[in-house]
């Protein structure tokens, strides 16, 4: 059992978050989660989860929405602002970091180094420590800035993906397009799980 901690910001992705966060606990993991106002929003508009602030009750709400099935792991949930708590530290046993979704604002301060809330700070402790950071940017077209930024975090180790499924194992619903990005999170971070499906390559 590890702590892995899942960043959530704003921009579009929070079906890609819950899948992540499943399969975390699921595999007997915890979930260290830290959510912005405006990916609080976008929890509410994608999956219909009012979320409100508060660390204690929004840690109830997702323990009773998600799907966390008979998984080993837990689920905790830390106030943006409360740069104070466990995961803002390097001493921190912590074996990895996912930025799900990323938004260009959060890329961008976390490229600079500026952490303006505990989010950011987490991601930044997982640079310094040499730790897996995994951003998931869903955003389209890129411009000159936002690959700039990019190019910066992963001269720094940090980990890329953006939310791009493939769809060569023949998705049939869109399920299986968040359940492809959701399983190669979880394999980037370690992390085995029933979501991904390997490609096995074609007989000639």
């Amino acid at each position: 059992m590890a702590n892995y901690v899942v960043g959530i910001s704003g921009g579009s992705g929070a079906p890609y978050t819950k899948r992540v966060i499943e399969g975390l606990v699921q595999a007997g993991h915890d979930a260290k989660l830290v959510i912005t106002d405006a990916g609080r929003r976008v929890f509410e508009i994608e999956l219909g989860i009012s979320l409100t602030g508060n660390p204690a009750s929004d840690t109830t709400t997702l323990n009773e929405s998600l799907d966390l099935g008979s998984g080993a792991g837990s689920v905790e949930l830390f106030e943006q602002r409360n740069v104070a708590a466990t995961i803002a530290s390097g001493s921190y046993e912590c074996a990895g970091m996912v930025v799900l979704p990323c938004s260009m604002g959060t890329l961008a301060r976390i490229a600079a180094g500026v952490s303006s809330n505990l989010l950011e700070r987490a991601a930044d402790v997982a640079i310094k420590e040499r730790r897996t950071l995994i951003l998931v940017p869903r955003e389209t077209p890129l411009s000159l800035i936002h690959l700039r930024n990019m190019t910066a975090v992963t001269e720094a180790g940090a980990i890329v993906m953006p939310a791009m499924p493939g769809f060569y194992h023949h998705p049939e619903k869109v399920q299986d397009l968040v359940d492809m990005i959701a399983g190669r999170v979880l394999d980037k971070l370690g992390v085995d799980s029933t979501l991904l499906r390997r490609w096995r390559g074609v007989e000639n």
